[in-house]
């Protein structure tokens, strides 16, 4: 195979798979080294970059790529997709995915201890959404299953991993300015999370 044709056999499989899916299935799928892979992987995110297609290819952590619509193009899409069923995220499920994801793997009564609020129903729909998910159980009294944030919810807010978060407040370096009335708050996580 040419090279042309081993990018358009990675473009297919990644087209075909839709979740992020690691270098080494890719390479073994093409019979290729896991390091010829990952050239042809970063040779292909560039095109698309360079030529502002349509696809984005993102890359998950040190070895998973999935291919996406290009954000810039996200509102176009919608426009011609059925989205009624997609209902945007309540303050409430952005709070619950701030103390997740800044926390993880947490509780649902670490969860409920931080907003001061019942969150049963909440955590609930993130795990209909496909936002969260279980991740085993903590080694605490009862043993309460624990909760983590999926790829879904990577790519939904446009982040490589975790590393990507934006700080919180503390740990920018900003210099603190008043001390506070002595309440520890998530609102400062829910801020950060609403630039979607």
């Amino acid at each position: 195979m040419t090279e042309a044709q081993h990018i358009g056999a990675l473009e297919a499989m990644l087209f075909a798979h839709a979740e992020p899916v690691e270098v080494e299935r890719l390479a073994d799928a093409m019979r290729l080294s896991v390091a010829e892979t990952e050239s042809l992987l970063e040779r292909l995110q560039t095109r698309y970059d360079e030529e502002e297609r349509g696809f984005a290819l993102l890359r998950f952590g040190p070895d998973r790529w999935q291919m996406t619509t290009r954000p810039y193009y996200g509102e176009m899409v919608k426009r011609i997709l059925d989205t009624r069923r997609n209902a945007p995220l309540s303050p409430a499920a952005l709070e619950v995915l701030a103390v997740i994801a800044y926390n993880q793997p947490v509780s649902r009564s670490f969860i409920e201890q931080v907003r001061g609020v019942d969150s049963s129903s909440t955590v609930a729909k993130l795990l209909e959404k496909g936002l969260i998910e279980e991740a085993g159980r903590l080694d605490l009294p009862g043993k309460p299953v624990a909760f983590q944030v999926t790829d879904t919810f990577l790519r939904v807010f446009g982040l490589r991993g975790l590393q990507d978060l934006p700080p919180l407040h503390d740990e920018a370096g900003a210099p603190e300015e008043e001390p506070s009335s002595g309440e520890e708050s998530p609102a400062p996580d829910t801020e950060q999370l609403e630039w979607k």
